[in-house]
């Protein structure tokens, strides 16, 4: 028998803001209007994420790119296409395997992230503001087990794909 803090198994379905995917769903709700206020709208964060990880990853085809930043391959194509479209990462067919793309990052998206950069830091500031240093600490822990733990039953699995010593792609 459950004590009082304790819910039953078979209680009353969990009130919405007990549950966890609803709390995430606000928590993103919050983180993006929050990366509005402070990164402008030049990019979505989807175009940010993207961006970030094109220039430590310079060379970088687009599938790879699209799992480095957790989004599927479609939508990472489209994201690209239009940050091809607004000068800020070029595209280019690999030699030997024409379905693929090579991506750099421009000068024009290089200066455009140093840009947003403090920006990126308020916005992770602002974010847990609402905690105490530890408890920041201890967040962003859970998130990151909460994050990795679950990472193969997402609709697009974060592919850590990271260089090997002296640059080459592993």
């Amino acid at each position: 028998m459950p004590t009082n803090n304790a819910r039953a198994i078979d209680a009353a379905p969990l009130d919405l803001y007990e549950h966890p995917g609803h709390l995430l769903r606000r928590a993103q709700q919050i983180a993006v209007s929050i990366f509005y206020d402070e990164l402008g709208s030049e990019l979505t964060p989807v175009q940010y994420a993207i961006l970030s990880r094109l220039a430590e990853h310079p060379g970088i085809d687009q599938v790879s790119l699209a799992g480095l930043a957790a989004i599927d391959t479609s939508t990472g194509a489209t994201v690209c296409a239009r940050l091809e479209e607004k000068g800020l990462l070029e595209r280019k067919v690999i030699p030997h395997n024409r379905r693929q793309r090579a991506l750099s990052i421009t000068p024009e998206g290089a200066r455009l992230l140093a840009a947003l950069e403090a920006g990126a830091l308020r916005l992770r500031q602002r974010l847990l503001a609402p905690l105490a240093p530890p408890e920041q600490a201890q967040f962003m822990a859970l998130l990151e087990k909460l994050v990795n733990g679950n990472n193969e039953q997402s609709r697009a699995p974060l592919n850590p794909r990271r260089p090997r010593e002296g640059g080459d792609p592993c």
